[in-house]
């Protein structure tokens, strides 16, 4: 059948569902009334929404900033209709959403596909059950049609298992899509996605919006993403009993240009305010605990040159500091056998290069570039195929506790307290120390990180952020020569994110550590970075350019928003990993 038969079998079927549009054109489409919802009974009732209102209009893109407790998959799944509100209206149109219905359509972060079926039956399942009507023909038309819309028409016969993360959750989208409603309900569905992939089904989301003319209610932790593709942010404060925080208004023209966005006025301004917003939100519900109390004794790691010289101070001596090629990278590689075993690929080809004594570098660029392949050589965890790494004089040809490395999901014994996973490698690398000073090692970067009161909590009954933090100061504790750290707050929200990005640069401040953070998130890159490393895309990455970051130290997320040359940084990384895009 032509595609000009089949898009006529779609209109003919289109034209069968009923519309039941309100009476009232000033009706809103959605209205939530003095929403409150809780969970438990008694003393073990937790208040999640109080007093929750909020209007939408017919046709609006509404972006709702939440973080990690905030309540927003609550508030969506109310939305949806698959909970129910203790108390307070939840409208549609002027009527009571009383359960799940076809004319909201949602998608959440995780991908609920059937594994065993492929992405035309994944979406085909909703089309079936919708849509019994229609002969068999049409439904498939129309089946074919939004996993064409979302850019998935080479992979119509693949199954979930074939697919990247980034294609799952476009089937998640054509599926909720195919269902034909009149809202769209998005929890957080790109915040597992890399950075390049996410800006792809950002404009894709967009797209759709645009055709479709759906109203969309997107829930996002990227203040970003919020600003560039809706008419309205709305900050959900954090609960117990969370409550809406004040509008604000998108009056940025579409389409939005994310290059373009740098040099405008009203976007500058937008971000600084949610930013600014969300981060007294942040400060409100942390509390400043001291950590002055405990004063770090005066030995040295055994990973140190000269430790058996008694020099008084954990702290590197501030004259060594700025030392040149403390850190030398010479034109390393990283080969990999193919995984058909048919011949090599290299992943990393010829990276280049010194860093001083003290000095904080950035690596960023997109998925499969090799910056955590330059990371694990560095920390003595990858073989290296071709050059070298010199540390402190000395090749780097195995791990060791020298080399301190945050990952992505900190590595903690669950069964064992904050105190005591610390503890495992501070007994390793100060044998020579007394009880008490070990104990005060661990202590003090415990409670540098904020978990002065936590110190006997186990780690398995602790949150990601939290566990993060002891990641954080278990490295700082081993006193290390060179700190690792591998995206270490990409599966964390944005609040509990900026939280610890001013926790790893209070630290690092009091300890000039040699430092490498791999990330996708360029202010965070050029947040902690003396220098940011940009890579190509791989196979056969290298690097692309240097940005030097002059801006003064200690730094905060405020006083980078109303830099001067922030968004001049900003845009030279952001303009550079365009073009890599374009590159493949």
């Amino acid at each position: 059948m032509s595609a000009a038969a089949k898009l006529k079998l779609v209109n003919t079927a289109m034209s069968s569902i009923p519309n039941t549009p309100s009476n009232d054109p000033e009706l809103p489409l959605v209205e939530l009334i003095n929403v409150c919802k809780s969970y438990g009974d008694g003393k073990d009732k937790n208040s999640i929404l109080k007093n929750i209102n909020l209007s939408i209009k017919d046709g609006e893109f509404i972006a709702i900033v939440g973080f990690s407790g905030s309540g927003k998959t609550t508030l969506i799944s109310t939305l949806a209709g698959l909970i129910q509100a203790d108390s307070g209206q939840v409208l549609k149109q002027g009527k009571p959403i009383t359960g799940p219905g076809p004319d909201r359509g949602v998608v959440f972060q995780n991908y609920s596909l059937m594994p065993w079926l492929t992405v035309f039956e994944n979406v085909a399942l909703a089309v079936d059950e919708i849509f019994k009507d229609w002969t068999a023909e049409q439904r498939k038309a129309h089946t074919e049609k939004y996993v064409r819309m979302v850019n998935l028409g080479a992979a119509m016969d693949k199954k979930p298992a074939e697919l990247s993360g980034g294609m799952r959750q476009r089937v998640n989208v054509a599926r909720a899509l195919a269902a034909n409603p009149d809202i769209l309900l998005l929890d957080e569905p790109l915040s597992a996605l890399d950075a390049l992939t996410r800006g792809n089904l950002q404009d894709e989301i967009l797209s759709i919006w645009e055709q479709e003319k759906k109203t969309v209610i997107l829930i996002t932790n990227d203040v970003d993403e919020a600003i560039y593709m809706a008419d309205r942010v709305i900050p959900l404060n954090p609960g117990p009993d969370a409550t809406f925080g004040p509008d604000f208004p998108v009056t940025i023209e579409r389409p939005r240009d994310r290059t373009d966005l740098n040099h405008n006025e009203e976007f500058k301004r937008l971000r600084a305010e949610i930013t600014q917003y969300l981060m007294a939100i942040g400060m409100a519900k942390t509390q400043d605990t001291p950590g002055d109390k405990i004063v770090l004794p005066n030995v040295r790691p055994n990973t140190s040159n000269d430790w058996k010289s008694g020099a008084p101070t954990l702290k590197p001596e501030q004259d060594n500091l700025g030392r040149p090629r403390y850190l030398e990278f010479s034109q390393l590689s990283k080969i990999y056998p193919k995984a058909n075993g048919n011949g090599t690929v290299k992943v990393v080809d010829g990276f280049d290069l010194k860093m001083k004594k003290g000095e904080f570098i950035s690596i960023i660029g997109h998925s499969g570039c090799g910056k955590s392949t330059v990371l694990s050589m560095a920390a003595g965890l990858t073989s290296i195929s071709e050059g070298g790494i010199i540390l402190d004089n000395r090749e780097v040809d195995s791990a060791g506790p020298d080399k301190g490395v945050v990952f992505q999901a900190p590595s903690l014994f669950p069964w064992l307290t904050a105190f005591e996973n610390v503890m495992l490698g501070v007994d390793k690398v100060y044998p020579h120390a007394s009880k008490s000073e070990r104990e005060d090692i661990v202590e003090y970067y415990l409670t540098r990180v904020g978990l002065g009161d936590a110190l006997r909590k186990k780690a398995g009954d602790m949150s990601n952020g939290m566990r993060q933090r002891v990641g954080i100061a278990r490295a700082f504790a081993l006193s290390p020569k060179l700190l690792l750290l591998d995206e270490p707050f990409g599966m964390l929200d944005s609040l509990t994110r900026w939280e610890l990005q001013e926790v790893l640069m209070e630290v690092w401040e009091r300890t000039h550590v040699t430092a490498i953070v791999v990330t996708h998130d360029v202010d965070e890159a050029i947040l902690l970075a003396d220098r940011v490393v940009m890579m190509t895309n791989g196979p056969h990455a290298k690097i692309g350019k240097i940005q030097e970051i002059d801006l003064p130290r200690p730094r905060t997320r405020k006083a980078l928003l109303t830099h001067n040359d922030y968004y001049h940084y900003r845009e030279s990384i952001l303009t550079f990993l365009t073009e890599c895009d374009h590159t493949h």
